[in-house]
């Protein structure tokens, strides 16, 4: 596993975190996003989570192999019976490939830290009931904005 750098940190803090719904909808890191809280209640989440599986600890994989890693996520979260919404994370400038990515309802911090882990992620995006996305990296403790301020907490 490598450590995040600041420019890594600085993308995934800028990435648009978008949700395939009709209408779809996109998550921006310490934004409320008032669509995620109608599709909570009507799941009855007080939180969710967005995540993928694809490039682990950001070493770029094969289309095959994100895949494969994708379709391994949807599989768990299925047998778990947590209800989720396809989406892609994806950096508006940087030419990064977008990921697949699923928008997770119902997952708890605590799981989906343990889920980000177990899928090699750096970080996931996390909100609660007042749908404001938060950045976690879960392996890190101080972490840093671009201009030196506290960036995120690590739990």
């Amino acid at each position: 596993m490598n450590h995040p750098t600041a420019d890594l940190v600085q993308a995934f803090s800028e990435t648009h975190y978008t949700v395939h719904r009709e209408p779809p909808f996109t998550l921006r890191i310490g934004q409320p996003c008032t669509e995620l809280m109608p599709l909570m209640a009507q799941h009855g989440s007080a939180c969710a989570a967005f995540i993928t599986a694809w490039n682990p600890w950001s070493q770029t994989l094969s289309a095959a192999e994100n895949q494969a890693r994708q379709h391994t996520l949807k599989t768990q979260l299925r047998q778990r019976g947590l209800p989720f919404v396809y989406g892609l994370g994806q950096h508006p400038s940087n030419g990064w490939p977008g990921e697949a990515s699923v928008l997770v309802l119902g997952l708890d911090r605590q799981a989906a830290m343990a889920l980000a882990k177990a899928h090699e992620q750096h970080a996931f995006v996390w909100a609660g009931g007042d749908g404001v996305a938060e950045l976690v990296w879960p392996e890190w403790a101080k972490l840093l904005r671009p201009d030196g301020g506290r960036f995120v907490r690590q739990f």
